[in-house]
């Protein structure tokens, strides 16, 4: 069988392979994961928007699609590029194959890939553009068109709802306002199952607005791209500081450092995947966590905030987790509400609940 699809990096390089799912050609941001399962909710997870991710592990879509696990209706990633795919998954709950829904949404996948190399050029050389092509393509037509192209920055504007929207629970003790900045359907769920009533609001909402539907606590979201292409949100949760219990998750986090005069970078290429040791410096523990981001916060910046670490990822040192006690502010760069996993630090939204109730009580 002939390579039918290839990959032309920015930097020249080529990588050969096979098409499944859309074949449409598309310029992405090119990242890898190292996560060995959920495969269905790294595609649906809107973080993902224009890039194109590469899995570490070799084999993916051999336990097809369930319906209940997408991370919002509509995916928005921007290619899947796998070393090999199956095409006849084995699961009781699967309703559609990886390729099916690939093809429904506009995702082009390439497999056959030598993804061992290609994720060690991208962990050598950082993250950058790639061109998802035909054959027929040449390098020198590959290389003129990803010159000419930018990677968009509307990213958080695009997957954010454009309506505010409710989610109901049963027995609801407390009412949290949601910024949707590209956030994970599991994330409302691990409200809900603490018997929240979650409020999602879109990226732009006005503090005004937000004080208008009396949350008890309210939350900022995952989401993808730069924090720094969200003015609007960053002077809302300015806005918000002090009057609400307030937690942030991933781009959430780094939108609060922002909104408190802290400063972020991006990184050479990013943190995606379920297997990052933590240290909780309150607790001197260790957490398996799950990361998906291309930014962090810069530690230097935070000298001159209120703001304390309360988390250091082991890997490169980095900033995971900031709080201001003071203000009833946390926040965390990786998620706590993974799926399918890991769950060490599902208790971070007992905290939340805990900062409401204790609010509560004092009102």
């Amino acid at each position: 069988m002939e390579y039918n699809r290839k990959l032309i990096l920015e930097d020249g390089q080529e990588y050969y392979g096979f098409a499944f799912g859309d074949t449409e050609d598309k310029i992405c941001e090119i990242v890898f994961n190292t996560s060995m399962v959920g495969y269905q909710e790294i595609l649906s997870d809107p973080s993902y928007t224009y890039q194109a991710v590469v899995m570490t592990y070799p084999l993916i879509g051999n336990y097809g699609m369930a319906d209940d696990d997408f991370e919002t209706k509509t995916p928005t990633i921007g290619a899947l590029i796998v070393r090999e795919y199956n095409y006849e998954p084995s699961n009781f709950r699967s309703t559609a194959t990886l390729s099916d829904v690939m093809k429904k949404f506009g995702i082009p996948g390439v497999y056959g890939v030598d993804t061992r190399k290609l994720n060690r050029s991208i962990r050598d050389f950082g993250s950058r553009k790639v061109l998802i092509t035909s054959m027929k393509t040449s390098l020198e037509d590959g290389l003129k068109l990803l010159k000419e192209t930018d990677i968009p920055t509307d990213a958080v504007s695009k997957v954010s709802c454009k309506k505010i929207w409710t989610s109901h629970t049963e027995n609801e003790q407390r009412h949290v306002v949601a910024i949707d900045c590209g956030m994970k359907m599991n994330i409302v769920r691990s409200l809900n199952n603490r018997n929240c009533k979650v409020t999602v609001v879109p990226f732009n909402t006005t503090a005004e607005a937000i004080a208008a539907l009396s949350p008890d606590g309210v939350f900022i979201s995952n989401g993808p791209g730069d924090p720094n292409d969200v003015p609007e949100t960053i002077e809302t949760v300015k806005s918000l500081l002090g009057k609400y219990p307030i937690f942030g998750i991933c781009l959430g986090h780094q939108i609060i450092s922002l909104a408190y005069g802290a400063k972020t970078y991006k990184l050479k290429f990013g943190h995606r995947g379920g297997n990052h040791p933590v240290r909780n410096l309150d607790t001197d523990k260790i957490e398996i966590t799950s990361q998906n981001h291309s930014y962090a916060v810069d530690s230097e910046s935070l000298k001159g905030t209120p703001l304390v670490t309360t988390h250091i990822n082991l890997l490169d040192n980095t900033i995971e987790g900031i709080k201001c006690d003071k203000d009833k502010v946390f926040s965390v760069q990786y998620h706590p509400e993974s799926a399918p996993g890991p769950r060490d630090s599902a208790y971070l939204f007992d905290r939340f609940i805990k900062i409401m109730e204790e609010e509560k009580s004092n009102a």
